[in-house]
């Protein structure tokens, strides 16, 4: 396959780098940054699709491609007009050939880059790899692949890095065109950073808050005693928020320990009563999809945080108080 318009190295910021979710395990290459093994080098051909037997690339300069067509008509007209002035400009580079961007038989004066030329558009193709794919818009052939990526011409790279975070499959590469795409692939480690800094906290000055935090995110609340040394809770919670824990989505693991850290003490500590007392079933889930109070029979919700709100209210002190009893004696066992 032959590549168009492959030269030196562009000094450009606008690249395409590969793709890879901190959160999510890919064999372990997350971990150096890669989506690829090493000296792996994807090669993808333009992307068409065919429709009772016509063919159209996705090459975002196709003036009447569905998604310009459904567009309101300002928007339209100002979208049309863009792509005729790109076309315009690629056709003085590549071939020579001056058109008027508002001549009426402007797409009949086009040569190189009419939306069937299949000669052409099977000629675009990009390579990617571990290292960024650096594209120069001085280039009219870089120029050509930044916007066939933007118009979806290249399965394997996204548009942007939050366009690759939003697919349900993650892409191999993106587009990376800001600087804001830096602040979005460091979002994890701050929030990492921050979590594992509210945990040294908790341990030097509130260990009492630590356990109840233990108890709400841990799948394995039980095994939480206020004999449990500190340093066991600290190590579990550490392992927690780098998804080594029951949560192994690091990002969502991070961002549960932080939101239940900020959390007062009495609802956390009520969270971590409802928590064992399912475990105990000193309430229970019944078959009418509501929760109750095993002993006393009363309805509690329909759901954990029905039940949080349930028992916060000082009417239902009675029963706060049954469970309180009955899982601080486990607690302090």
């Amino acid at each position: 396959m032959v590549e168009v318009g492959k030269g030196s190295i562009k000094q450009t910021a606008i690249a395409v780098r590969p793709y890879f979710d901190a959160s999510s395990s890919n064999m372990g290459l997350e971990d150096y940054g890669m989506s690829l093994f090493d000296g792996v080098t994807h090669h993808e051909q333009l992307a068409c699709l065919e429709n009772n037997g016509v063919v159209r690339y996705l090459t975002g300069l196709n003036e009447f491609a569905p998604t310009v067509k459904l567009l309101n008509k300002e928007d339209r007209e100002a979208r049309i007009k863009e792509i005729r002035t790109a076309v315009a400009e690629l056709e003085t580079e590549l071939a020579a050939n001056v058109i008027d961007i508002n001549s009426v038989t402007f797409w009949n004066e086009v040569k190189l880059l009419k939306p069937d030329n299949a000669d052409f558009w099977n000629r675009i193709s990009i390579a990617c790899g571990n290292q960024p794919t650096f594209l120069d818009p001085k280039d009219p052939y870089d120029r050509i692949k930044l916007m066939a990526i933007e118009d979806g011409g290249f399965s394997l790279i996204a548009k942007s890095f939050e366009d690759a975070r939003s697919r349900p499959v993650a892409p191999k590469f993106y587009l990376d065109k800001t600087e804001e795409t830096v602040i979005a692939r460091t979002e994890y480690k701050k929030m990492r950073n921050k979590a594992l800094s509210e945990l040294q906290k908790l341990f030097d000055k509130n260990s009492t808050k630590l356990f109840y935090i233990a108890k709400v995110v841990d799948i394995n609340s039980t095994q939480y005693k206020k004999s449990t040394p500190n340093d066991i809770i600290y190590e579990n919670m550490d392992n927690h928020i780098n998804g080594l824990g029951g949560e192994t989505n690091k990002e969502r693991a991070a961002k549960s320990f932080i939101e239940t850290a900020n959390l007062d003490m009495e609802t956390l500590k009520i969270k971590s009563i409802v928590r064992d007392s399912i475990f105990f079933k000193y309430i229970i889930n019944k078959a009418d999809g509501y929760i109750y109070h095993t002993k006393s029979g009363a309805m509690l919700g329909r759901n954990v945080s029905d039940v949080v709100e349930y028992l916060k209210n000082p009417l239902n002190e009675d029963i706060l108080k049954d469970l309180n009893t009955a899982c601080e004696k486990y607690w302090n066992s």
